[in-house]
Parts: C-alpha cells; structure tokens; sequence
C-alpha cells in the first residue's frame, strides 16, 4: 500500500457489513443500523459506504409462499421511499455516498433484486438489477431451507453498466453475479476502476454440501480473480451470521486491481471495513499486462466458439 496517497484520486471506501436481520425486524430499524454504519464512516473520513445485497430485509426467498405476491412487503415500491428517505438523508448530511441492495417491485408489477448508487450530494447514480438470479423457482420442501430467487426476482436484461461518480468509473453486481467472469470483463472493457459487490451468502449449499467449506474461498476466489483480471478495485460485502436459522457467509473484503484483500472484516455482525483506494492503481494493470487493445484477442474465442456449435460465428 505504500504510495496511495501521492495519487490525485484516493477514495477511501467502506464496506458496510451486516449481521442478521429478523424476519419481523421493521424497516425503520434497519434504516437506524445503516446510519449507525455511516456514522462510523463519517468518523473515518469515508466517502463511499457499499452496504449488501437485500440490506433493507430478511432474506425472505428462503420462504416459499404459494402466491407470488406473498412476499411483496419486503419489496421497495420506490427509492428512496418514506422509509429510506432518512438514509439519504443522513448520507448527504454527512458527505458520504452509498450503494445499498433491494427488492425491488416496478409500477408495472415487475420485481428486480436491485442495488442503486447514490453520490455524496444524494442524487442518484445509476441502478443495477442482479442479472444471473440463482437457485430454484417451485417449491422444495426437501431442503433445509430453500433459496426461491428465481420464483420471487426476474433475471435482467440490462447487463453491466459503468457510471461516472466518485472521480471514477463506478461498476455494481450482486452476489451470484460475482461468480461469473464476465460480470468483470463486461464492465472492464467500459474501463471500470471500482466494482461494489452485496451477497447474502448460505454457507449450506444443499445441492452439493462438499462445497460447504469451500465457501470463504470461493467467495473471495472469485472477486480477486476479476479484480486482477480486469484491473479493477472490487469491494465485496455480506449480510452474514445466523439469520432466522440460516447460517451466512460474512468475510467482507477490499480487494485492490492486483488481487490482494487489503481489508477484510473479522465479525459476521454489523462492522465497516474501510481501505484507501487508488483508483490510478488501476492503470498499472490496465496499460500492461491486461492492455485490452493491445493483447485481448475476442476474434479468437468467437471463432473457437462458433465451430463447436456454442454461439453463432
């Protein structure tokens, strides 16, 4: 880390861990847990504060309920609604942007596992809905419990965007997105500096139970290779412990354009994980050994591809 602040563009970043959140825990009381986050953010001098996946809520796709609908009053009908406008409020009082992670239900019914980025002035940024949705959509009474994301969230089509904000270029996913490569190269090849990261992470995989210990691994495996990859700063950060039963990954990590963690947290309950990062770090990366223009050959993999019959020529 040495020599970060002879950069022009050091951000120094918070990965706003959560601990469990109650079934019957109300909104308002939740809100009051982030603001206490961004208060210690404030004291640290942070300007970016990543909250996680579903942050507002239990994490209700663990419950089947036989309509649709049944789970409709964990969903946000708009952002910031009456009871998250005092997390904006509070943020913009205090200098400090944020991403925080959603269930989100549209005017026309649609209902998105959202994350949206807000700047330090409180204007809103950009808005990501989670792309590769996990898990299973019927009901399976078999499990220890169930993981219903493709019966309560729709897979978006938006893809991966970049947004401009906090002097950089600013990227989003949400948890499962994190394991799949292209999720980086897609906002690396928009020249992305930063990528914020929620999951809410079962460490029981019913499945394939032999990947239960490989979870922390996995979790960080993942993010590190695409940080590297793709010269690129990646924040990743949880809602763990042990939620209505459910044990959940925490491990919240910074992890820099090299692939290192430089800060991670080292509870599973509410904690703010806080690193400098350079965003100019990026370009030792970018304008080197991962120099798209120059060493990237994507006519190759589309030709590969088309012969085997995967894609198209």
């Amino acid at each position: 880390m040495t020599g970060l602040r002879s950069s022009n563009r050091v951000l120094r970043v918070g990965a706003g861990q959560l601990g469990p959140i109650a079934r019957d825990e109300p909104r308002h009381a939740v809100v009051k847990r982030l603001i206490g986050l961004l208060d210690l953010a404030a004291e640290r001098s942070v300007e970016l504060v990543a909250f996680p996946e579903l942050a507002l809520t239990t994490f209700f796709p663990r419950w089947y309920t036989e309509e649709l609908s049944g789970h409709d009053h964990y969903f946000e009908r708009s952002m910031p609604g009456p009871e998250t406008q005092p997390l904006f409020d509070a943020a913009r009082e205090r200098g400090i942007g944020f991403s925080l992670g959603y269930a989100e239900l549209t005017e026309d019914g649609r209902r998105f596992n959202t994350t949206v980025l807000v700047e330090r002035d409180g204007s809103i940024v950009g808005r990501f809905r989670k792309v590769h949705i996990p898990g299973h959509d019927t009901d399976e009474p078999w499990r220890p419990f169930q993981h219903l994301e493709r019966r309560y969230f729709e897979e978006s089509e938006d893809g991966f965007g970049v947004w401009r904000a906090f002097d950089g270029l600013v990227g989003m996913a949400t948890c499962n997105d994190r394991r799949w490569p292209e999720t980086y190269r897609e906002m690396g090849l928009q020249g992305v500096e930063l990528i914020l990261i929620g999951y809410n992470t079962p460490i029981h995989y019913a499945p394939d139970p032999t990947q239960n210990p490989l979870q922390g691994f996995h979790n960080h495996l993942c993010m590190q290779a695409g940080a590297y990859q793709n010269g690129t700063w990646v924040v990743g950060v949880a809602k763990g412990g042990t939620e209505e039963g459910v044990e959940s990954l925490a491990q919240s990590a910074i992890i820099a354009p090299s692939g290192q963690i430089v800060a991670q947290a080292v509870t599973t309950a509410d904690e703010l994980v806080v690193a400098d990062c350079d965003l100019d770090w990026c370009r030792h990366y970018k304008d080197t050994l991962f120099d798209f223009a120059r060493y990237r050959r994507p006519e190759a993999y589309t030709r590969i591809t088309a012969q085997k019959g995967v894609i198209e020529p």
